[in-house]
């Protein structure tokens, strides 16, 4: 041991004059500069976490809810809060608050509905998304009635019956008649058609009667889980085949399955992929001959579910869905998100075609049957 001592000063002494211990000296350095970085980043990592803001509670909700359907007993109707009135008018809200500011101010304090004032009804209207076609025939007729509109009040409710003509001499759906009463819907991605589904099922059960849901979105991901985890908590029955299966099958089936088991209302989801919508249409076509051959008049209903919020692009897809599935009502989601209502009055002035249901909200009750008086009445 003495001797290593001894010894220990003249290696050193070596290992300097080599450039050895050196190297050594800033190998150990950098890695203790490695560790301190290592920890000054796990320490502030920490400490953010710690002191970073809570997400709000209600953004939590809205998040949740809009990945899950609320909890609900099969085959009840959940308590309203709310009457239909007082649920539709807030689901409107912006809507009317911009509509009505707008035509309130457009009004000439002389009481003269001058060309400027005309201007300026006709901007209100085509901003709400009444469209240029109908807002071009009720300025014609605000003209024509020019005289008998001296205010506000006249000019909204001149506007009010106008435009409840618009949704008078629609031809409805034809009603349930025998059993099953067989509902397609039909819509792009993104507009709402899986919630609408579960909604409609809900609305059935609560009704006392039975339902079952066919799943022929075979190709988008989740698709076929999403409606079953509505038509669980709806209380319906559903039918589904593996993944990428011809949706025409998977509704044959359902129908079938239907008839079989004696159910009162089928309801069949469709792929909405405007991309490829050659290729949709088709697709849909065959799914309605499908249904025909097991039930010749059906399906009875053709539900286009539209989203409100894409105001103008919302009337293009009703025509494209229209001229390919023939139809013969209308959905009308996200009602409560935007300040461009309007588009209902649009696209029944334009299409010719009734709105079977509205959604003004995300409540399960929230999706209404269309009263057009109560409408016309909430949007202003």
């Amino acid at each position: 041991m003495q001797g290593l001592l001894t010894d220990l000063p003249e290696k050193l002494d070596r290992m300097l004059a080599g450039g050895e211990l050196t190297w050594i000296i800033i190998a150990a350095a950098a890695a203790a500069l490695v560790i301190i970085i290592i920890l000054l980043f796990l320490f502030f990592r920490r400490k953010q976490k710690k002191t970073a803001p809570k997400e709000p509670a209600e953004t939590r909700r809205a998040e949740q809810q809009a990945v899950e359907p609320p909890e609900v007993e099969p085959g009840t109707v959940t308590p309203k809060t709310h009457g239909l009135m007082d649920r539709l008018k807030s689901g409107l809200g912006k809507t009317r608050h911009s509509l009505t500011q707008r035509l309130e101010n457009a009004v000439s304090e002389k009481g003269v509905l001058d060309p400027e004032a005309l201007e300026d009804i006709e901007e209100a209207l085509i901003t709400a998304d009444v469209g240029i076609e109908t807002t071009t025939e009720l300025i014609r007729k605000i003209r024509e009635n020019g005289p008998g509109i001296s205010n506000f009040d006249e000019l909204r409710s001149f506007l009010k019956q106008e435009i409840a003509k618009v949704f008078k001499n629609l031809e409805e759906p034809k009603p349930a008649g025998r059993k099953p009463h067989v509902i397609m819907v039909v819509g792009v991605n993104g507009v709402g058609k899986t919630t609408t589904i579960g909604k409609l099922a809900h609305r059935f059960r609560g009704e006392g009667q039975s339902v079952l849901v066919g799943a022929a979105d075979t190709f988008r991901a989740a698709a076929v889980e999403q409606l079953g985890i509505w038509a669980e908590r709806a209380g319906a029955q559903m039918v589904s085949h593996r993944e990428n299966a011809d949706p025409a099958a998977v509704a044959y089936d359902a129908v079938e399955a239907a008839i079989s088991r004696d159910i009162d209302r089928v309801i069949i989801d469709t792929a909405g992929r405007l991309h490829t919508k050659t290729n949709l249409m088709e697709q849909l076509k065959k799914i309605k001959r499908s249904i025909s051959k097991k039930i010749p008049d059906a399906p009875h209903e053709v539900l286009l579910v539209l989203d409100a919020t894409t105001g103008q692009n919302a009337v293009s897809q009703a025509k494209m869905f229209h001229e390919g599935t023939g139809v013969n009502g209308l959905v009308l989601t996200k009602l409560d998100g935007t300040a461009k209502g309007g588009i209902v009055v649009a696209i029944c002035s334009t299409m010719k075609l009734p709105v079977s249901y509205i959604g003004v909200g995300e409540s399960i009750e929230d999706l209404q049957p269309f009263d057009p008086d109560r409408f016309v009445e909430a949007l202003f």
